[in-house]
């Protein structure tokens, strides 16, 4: 008997796309549906599953529906001046601030809880086990959009861009840890992937005098390579494992 066997939600990412995974999750709580035992969040998703698991109903739909529609948060002239288009600094002070995830409901729960982010030196995936005292900058680390949000978080002495990058769907992972009963929240249609930049040479141009980390988060987005990972994945829901 697989003893890793442990039913498993995998929520995918997608920005202010994530508004239907969280309005997934707060039915989820509402109904007490709550059969999971292990979880893998990318970016938006893994926000959305932070608040399932903190009991948090609606928390993220006012965060993407106010927060993140405010000027603070989100400001072009900003970013064409040199600054973030997207200020995840800003929109971490005043959430954790006003709408702080509850993590001591959270350090309660049996479940395992894996947050994806991507390390820019190597474009690798990294699963972050969750704790009550370091999820709120692991969350950070997996929703530091590139190019958007100009810097970049340090987990385990590591800099770290968005989990979407190097894995955004993650079921082969969930699969390759043994598990067989996968549930997965999309915020894209089934057989959407995504297409290498049109215009690389563009966004290279823009960030020719910036530090290596920045440079180094437009070339993991903008090469080729990264996407076949997502394709596999994508490939793997359409026609999973006879075991699953």
């Amino acid at each position: 008997m697989n003893n890793n066997n442990k039913n498993t939600l995998v929520v995918e990412g997608g920005a202010m796309r994530g508004i239907f995974a969280a309005g997934v999750l707060d039915e989820f709580l509402k109904q007490q549906y709550q059969p999971f035992e292990r979880y893998f969040g990318v970016s938006a998703g893994a926000t959305n599953i932070a608040a399932f698991l903190c009991k948090q109903p609606m928390r993220n739909y006012k965060v993407i529906t106010d927060y993140s529609c405010r000027p603070e948060f989100i400001n072009l002239a900003r970013f064409i001046k040199g600054g973030h288009l997207f200020d995840l600094d800003w929109l971490w002070q005043e959430t954790i601030r006003e709408i702080r995830l509850h993590t001591e409901v959270f350090e309660q729960t049996p479940h395992d809880f894996y947050i994806v982010s991507t390390a820019i030196e190597s474009g690798k995936a990294h699963y972050l086990k969750a704790t009550s005292a370091d999820m709120v900058d692991q969350l950070k680390a997996s929703c530091a959009i590139p190019i958007a949000y100009r810097d970049y978080p340090i987990i385990n002495d590591i800099a770290m861009t968005d989990g979407g990058v190097a894995d955004s769907i993650p079921v082969i992972k969930a699969y390759e840890m043994g598990a067989r009963e996968i549930t997965v929240i999309l915020s894209q249609c089934l057989g959407y992937r995504k297409k290498p930049s049109k215009a690389p040479w563009l966004t290279k141009k823009m960030y020719k005098n910036y530090e290596f980390g920045s440079l180094r988060r437009v070339e993991l987005v903008l090469r080729f390579p990264i996407w076949p990972r997502e394709w596999q994945n994508v490939s793997w829901l359409k026609s999973p494992r006879d075991s699953c």
